[in-house]
């Protein structure tokens, strides 16, 4: 049956995307970066943006990963209801990834959070990150975003009380302030808004998969007022400290207002592929 999928074809594809995400950033990304290059006005900080934009290219003309921390794995998966497999999914996964760590090569960054014994693989308890979602149709959607931990550290959330939404934006603010120039700015802010305590963090990470040349009224304005603390790139001053702002929303509880930062650095690494599906 067309909407057959085997072991072995998620393996593979799991590998290429991997590599596709380590080493070639999405175009949304660098159009967005050469923007910025070509409008500033700091001569450090359009350095900078050139310095960026030159590792990219060399990264992607040699198929070696634009950065050193080739991150924590988080994996968006959209499951067709009527997709088969005769395995499971998150193991071929895993081998994916295991084969992606020594084949590309990808640093091994997945260690027990206490002992701090490293897997040597990237993969351990609960990592990579598999999120599940259902979707209509026959076809399964997986979509890797690698997530260093310079940007991952600077992320924040915070239970803010239903009367104080007119906080957020200040929230938002300081987050990004705070991090200053260690999440490696021009960066992608994903804001997480209502949900529960995790959903809201969930919220902010996903929002990083959205192109960054597309935003509404409420998100470019939140842009402008990061881009206006003048944090810049590398944190050296400049007219870009945040590439683009992405808000997710969901319906909360009536007595909390869940809000979440998830800052993402100028890497906004993603790739997807699509298996089986009706021919």
């Amino acid at each position: 049956m067309s909407n057959s999928i085997d072991y072995d074809s998620v393996v593979s594809a799991v590998v290429d995307i991997l590599e596709e995400a380590e080493t070639v950033l999405p175009q949304d990304v660098v159009g967005a970066l050469e923007i910025a290059a070509s409008e500033e006005t700091s001569p450090v900080a359009k350095e900078q943006l050139e310095a960026i934009l030159k590792n990219i290219g060399i990264a992607s003309r040699q198929k070696v990963p634009m950065c050193q921390d080739t991150g924590i794995l988080i994996f968006f998966v959209e499951l067709g209801r009527d997709s088969r497999m005769d395995f499971r999914l998150e193991d071929a996964i895993l081998e994916g990834v295991r084969k992606a760590t020594q084949s590309i090569p990808l640093r091994p960054n997945a260690v027990d959070p206490l002992t701090r014994s490293n897997s040597g693989n990237n993969t351990g308890n609960g990592i990579p990150d598999i999120k599940y979602e259902l979707v209509d149709g026959s076809s399964v959607k997986i979509t890797v975003a690698p997530k260093g931990a310079g940007s991952e550290n600077m992320s924040s959330i915070k239970m803010l009380n239903p009367t104080e939404k007119d906080s957020i934006r200040n929230f938002v603010l300081e987050t990004v302030l705070n991090a200053g120039g260690k999440p490696c700015p021009p960066v992608v802010v994903g804001v997480g808004i209502g949900g529960s305590f995790d959903k809201a963090a969930r919220l902010a990470k996903s929002a990083l998969l959205e192109k960054v040349d597309v935003m509404n009224e409420e998100e470019k304005t939140l842009l402008k007022d990061i881009n206006s603390l003048g944090i810049g790139p590398m944190g050296l001053g400049g007219k870009t400290t945040a590439l683009a702002v992405h808000i997710k929303k969901a319906h909360c509880h009536t007595a909390s207002l869940p809000v979440a930062v998830n800052i993402q650095c100028w890497a906004n690494r993603h790739a997807s592929v699509v298996l089986g599906g009706d021919e």
